[in-house]
């Protein structure tokens, strides 16, 4: 492990890549890359008291930009390739993995705090030519004030503070780290200024190291095998999934949560602060090309003990969510958001929201998706083109058409 510099650094000269790989939270993707300008001006913003957060949805060939409120379309940018999207941390920008990098979009809309009142402020989105290099663009983890960047291709961490993003005409000042084999993995940055990292190479990814803030190790599990995505519970627990369970870090300490099937595949966590139950998918058959799993797992990070629930029907990656309270969502293939009890594992409603779709064969190809911000489950459907807000306590649908075939959906929190 070598550490290039400490948080809060000098900032780092960032070369384009000439190759890329657009690579989220969820799974992995390859893409053509080509060199991308590093600067941009800041769109002008003006203060509107009944400025609405906006959310950012791909499509083939570009991102629009949409209100929450109304369901709107503020902007629609031309992007080639295939895009992912990730919150940068900051609640105003996004970053879209892409080629050459991370770039940022500037969804224009954002609040402050100004005493016991927050101003709302709403300008136009732009889609900056700020771009954090990576050859494989991978996870982007906001946590404890800033916000990680993982590139697949080198194995190299990028570490910024994304209130920088703001009013930058240049890339915030980085603190960089280089991992010793590159591999699809994932850093999460802890409040004490030491760091989270998966172990592996381009072969195998074996499990997760605890680092200090000089990049020392000081701790290591090494029993999650495929260790793939993380999310974060109550009381400030992190969880990895596995391909045998899943791994807890609390107080300093790593602990397996184990699954009862040989092979038992938690490779997508969603997480609440406001629960210690963490949401995974769950996958049984290592030699699948296409599993359609029909079970999620609950587990609970207290006792590290982990509940399947048969939902009746599959879903897919996109399909998973937290509700206002920490409920369980999964967006089905029947076309049901499944609202679960993450403490009794019991399904205490569905509601209708498409009709029923099947999961397409590849993975890069549109399919629902799921978005949660705070009490509002956003549900995409390629099949119509449209939009749909549910409101998850009362079950209230709200819709609009969208002029794109929408594929990935993200907020800015």
């Amino acid at each position: 492990m070598t550490t290039l510099s400490r948080y809060g650094g000098a900032a780092l000269t960032v070369v384009a890549a000439t190759f890329a790989a657009a690579c989220g939270g969820t799974t992995e993707a390859d893409t053509t890359a080509a060199d991308t300008p590093e600067t941009t001006t800041s769109a002008a913003a003006s203060e509107v008291a009944t400025a609405q957060p906006r959310l950012a949805l791909t499509y083939d060939g570009g991102v629009l930009v949409v209100e929450e409120e109304e369901l709107t379309v503020v902007d629609d940018f031309a992007l080639d390739g295939f895009n992912r999207l990730s919150p940068a941390g900051d609640g105003r920008h996004v970053l879209i993995s892409t080629e050459g990098g991370f770039r940022a979009l500037d969804t224009g809309s954002w609040t402050e705090a100004h005493g016991d009142h927050g101003h709302h402020y709403a300008g136009a989105p732009t889609l900056t030519d700020l771009t954090f290099a990576a050859e494989k663009p991978g996870h982007v983890v906001p946590h404890a004030g800033v916000t990680a960047l993982f590139d697949d291709g080198t194995g190299r961490i990028d570490v910024f503070d994304p209130a920088d993003l703001a009013s930058a005409t240049d890339l915030p000042d980085l603190d960089s780290r280089a991992l010793p084999e590159a591999h699809h993995g994932v850093a999460v940055p802890m409040p004490d200024g030491g760091m989270l990292v998966t172990l592996g190479d381009s072969e195998d990814r074996t499990g997760v190291a605890l680092l200090d803030e000089n990049g020392t190790e000081i701790t290591r599990t090494e029993q999650c095998p495929g260790v793939h995505g993380e999310t974060v519970a109550a009381d400030g627990v992190v969880a990895f999934g596995c391909e045998d369970g899943m791994v807890i870090f609390r107080d300093g300490t790593f602990t397996k949560a184990p699954v009862p099937d040989p092979y038992g595949r938690i490779g997508n966590q969603a997480g609440s602060e406001d629960s210690p139950v963490v949401l995974g998918d769950y996958k049984t058959d290592p030699d699948a090309e296409l599993e359609r799993p029909e079970r999620v797992a609950l587990v609970d990070t207290r006792t590290a003990s982990v509940r399947l629930v048969d939902l009746g029907t599959s879903y897919t990656f996109r399909s998973l969510g937290r509700g206002p309270a920490g409920e369980a969502l999964v967006l089905g293939t029947d076309g049901n958001l499944h609202v679960i009890d993450p403490d009794s594992g019991e399904i205490v409603r569905r509601i209708e929201v498409l009709e029923p779709w099947t999961e397409p064969d590849e993975w890069q190809a549109p399919r629902p998706a799921l978005e949660v911000r705070g009490d509002t489950a956003f549900v995409t459907d390629p099949a119509t083109d449209s939009l749909y807000a549910v409101d998850v306590t009362s079950g209230e649908i709200r819709s609009a058409e969208l002029p794109h075939t929408p594929n990935e959906i993200s907020g800015v929190a």
